[in-house]
């Protein structure tokens, strides 16, 4: 999907679909233009049927005359409270309205509200991720026509560079949903090994897969523990991209990735959904899909490495026992009380390796814990690190990919809840506190002098219906704001 801008303004523009943002109050003043376009009474139309505006407001003209074959207006609020995740609701509500025709959308929106930039990346970014939809799986999927090209109306020239990010950025984003949306009997571990393979193939990227001999060797006995109840081998993954040039700086990530998660001898039952747990290689998805984006985009002076401990958490009879005392890679000792916080001894390994490589900063993302989603919801991640500047960059990220995350305490005083009688540490605390007590333990295996931080993207991984940019399923979060905290390092 191309993304253009169109600095002349709308009256050089012609198109199938025009979307035009609209803000509560002095509707004839901000329409006046668009009459002349459209040639036709407007206002009187809006007035007619109680348009004035508001957020989230829509309504759709089919207009007999070219160059416009349909018109749609969406409204944006009051321009005192808008924000620019006002802008992305509104670009993803313009663009399914633009469904069915596959000629060229344009979007008209009150661009000097915002920095140019930032409004015409958030609008594009939107407007293509809102128009995703996964088919793989339909025996007859339907076409689906969509615009094959977005062109961004009266923006200046300048704000061009800015797009040259956005597909790449929604690709790697595309990515991870269909990732995560992905049964267990299709994505394996050896699946998204091999899906790692074919971008490392196609961006040019390092890749290394460790076999389960080779994790062994190793002495990753924690993520080796969790992949015992699985008949499939688990495959650990190292994906490297590096810059042209001088290496100014190193950063690492790390994704949790159980293909499938049965919750082990403490199988999940009831409420706990485990017919979803295919999403519990959400992080790795999140990690896949920035390479993907980073290995298109190559920043420079910055070499990322891109790690993936994967297998899946089943029951069989050599599968780990509740009670059961493992050793991580790094020498501590684990009493696994719950078989079920099985992600947390993945990245333990994972971590140890990531800390060996000597990276200027560690960020891992995990579908770690519903405790997260009871404190924050499906809309919010969590993070903690110890390191202020580190989340500082990873807040703004965040903020300028219209993703929400929150910074939680490390609350060490809590770390007594990992205390075990016979080993160094519990693999799970008490029940309150729980997304606390987990960052903690993967703590323990974190060398203290790399800045680190935690994600638990366990409530905005899944969406149980659309919104906004998001499809209903996998919404791939976590890619944009990992993608724009690796681009706008400070080398």
């Amino acid at each position: 999907m191309q993304v253009s801008l169109i600095a002349s303004g709308l009256n050089s523009w012609s198109g199938s679909v025009l979307v035009f943002g609209v803000l509560e109050g002095n509707l004839e003043e901000q329409l006046h233009p668009l009459e002349e376009v459209v040639k036709g009474p407007l206002i009187k139309n809006l007035n007619q049927q109680n348009f004035i505006g508001k957020a989230g407001e829509s309504i759709n003209f089919q207009l007999l005359e070219p160059p416009i074959q349909k018109l749609v207006l969406v409204g944006l609020g009051k321009p005192e409270k808008l924000l620019l995740e006002g802008f992305r609701n509104a670009a993803a509500l313009g663009a399914q309205s633009s469904i069915g025709n596959d000629g060229t959308l344009g979007i008209v929106l009150p661009w000097n509200i915002f920095d140019c930039m930032s409004a015409a990346k958030a609008v594009a970014e939107a407007t293509r991720l809102s128009l995703f939809k996964d088919t793989r799986f339909l025996s007859k999927p339907e076409e689906l026509k969509i615009p094959k090209r977005i062109d961004l109306i009266g923006l200046p020239e300048s704000a061009k560079t800015i797009l040259q990010e956005v597909n790449p950025i929604c690709a790697g984003v595309e990515l991870a949903r269909e990732l995560v949306g992905a049964p267990p009997n299709s994505l394996t571990p050896q699946d998204l090994a091999n899906t790692a393979i074919q971008i490392a193939k196609e961006k040019n990227l390092e890749v290394t897969v460790l076999e389960k001999g080779e994790c062994e060797a190793r002495k990753m006995g924690a993520y080796l523990a969790v992949a015992k109840g699985s008949d499939l081998d688990p495959k650990f993954i190292h994906l490297i991209y590096r810059p042209k040039g001088t290496v100014k700086k190193r950063l690492a990530l790390v994704g949790k990735g159980l293909t499938f998660d049965s919750g082990g001898y403490n199988l999940k039952v009831g409420s706990s959904q485990i017919d979803l747990m295919k999403f519990d290689m959400g992080g790795s998805a999140v990690v896949i899909g920035a390479a993907k984006a980073i290995g298109e985009i190559r920043p420079e002076e910055i070499e990322v490495h891109f790690i993936v401990a994967s297998c899946e958490n089943m029951i069989n009879g050599s599968a780990v026992h509740p009670g059961d005392i493992v050793q991580a890679s790094n020498g501590k000792t684990i009493e696994i009380n719950n078989t079920d916080a099985e992600g947390r001894l993945t990245l333990a390994d994972a971590l140890v390796y990531t800390c060996e490589l000597k990276p200027d900063a560690i960020v891992d993302l995990a579908t770690l814990t519903g405790a997260c989603v009871i404190a924050l919801g499906d809309e919010i991640a969590g993070f903690w690190t110890d390191n202020n500047q580190l989340a500082e960059e990873l807040q703004n990220a965040a903020n300028n990919a219209g993703e929400g995350l929150w910074r939680m305490p490390i609350q060490e005083t809590y770390k007594k809840g990992l205390k075990s009688m016979l080993a160094d540490i519990k693999n799970t605390g008490p029940r309150a506190g729980g997304s606390i007590t987990a960052a903690l333990f993967l703590k323990e295996f974190v060398t203290e002098s790399i800045p680190w931080a935690h994600i638990d993207i366990a409530g905005p991984v899944w969406a149980e219906k659309t919104n906004g940019l998001n499809p209903a399923g996998a919404t791939g979060y976590g890619v944009r704001t990992i993608v724009n905290w690796i681009c706008n390092q400070k080398t």
